[in-house]
């Protein structure tokens, strides 16, 4: 839907600006077609969902998320758990797919939305401070939480699971627009399978074993 819009105002600018424009001011008229060009290729790259082979097991949890991991450390969580859990953060910048896969099949038993400020993605309260969407699904093995966070950019996070709902691995469970991260808090002694800086895609890299 959102390629849809752009490429109807895309069409509509440029038919107006070559109708106004071109004999008076052709070169303007070609600077603001390539301008709004490169904007509307930017949103297609932005939106899109490629076609992937999704890694589908049982005994793994999969990455959420296209990006690069940025965190791996012990914390104590304060919303769902309070307890410890192991975080794996992975950070999504504007270039990366930006669709977010359900890491395991399970049951929806938690699902929060939380207001909050736009900090950059990679700054340490953002897990914390910023606007983000908590998701927790209770697989047979154990129960997991993961964030979509928004950024300095990210304006709007899009979340499709109500408590109750079983979610199965790989299928798309949001969407995060502009730029962001997601947050996985796993039972401490999961065996986590990536490591810092390590690139991965969402639905395919396995990032931890049960």
């Amino acid at each position: 839907m959102s390629i849809a819009i752009a490429a109807l105002i895309f069409g509509v600018l440029n038919l107006a600006n070559f109708s106004l424009l071109s004999d008076s001011f052709p070169n303007v008229a070609l600077l603001i077609f390539f301008l709004t060009l490169g904007l509307f290729l930017f949103l297609v790259s932005f939106f899109r969902i490629p076609a992937r082979t999704l890694t589908i097991n049982d005994g793994k949890i999969i990455c959420p998320a296209d990006g690069k991991v940025v965190v791996i450390e012990e914390v104590t969580d304060e919303e769902y758990f309070k307890d410890k859990r192991i975080q794996v953060s992975i950070f999504m910048s504007p270039a990366n797919v930006h669709v977010n896969r359900n890491p395991v099949s399970g049951e929806v038993i938690y699902n929060q939305y939380h207001p909050g400020k736009y900090l950059v993605a990679w700054h340490p309260k953002s897990s914390t401070d910023n606007e983000r969407w908590s998701v927790v699904t209770r697989h047979p093995k154990g129960e997991i939480l993961y964030k979509q966070i928004a950024g300095a950019l990210a304006r709007r996070i899009c979340n499709y699971t109500p408590v109750g709902q079983q979610v199965v691995q790989g299928e798309e469970f949001g969407f995060i627009k502009f730029g962001s991260r997601v947050d996985i808090l796993l039972p401490v002694g999961t065996n986590v399978e990536v490591q810092i800086n390590q690139v991965v895609k969402g639905g395919v890299t396995v990032l931890a074993v049960w």
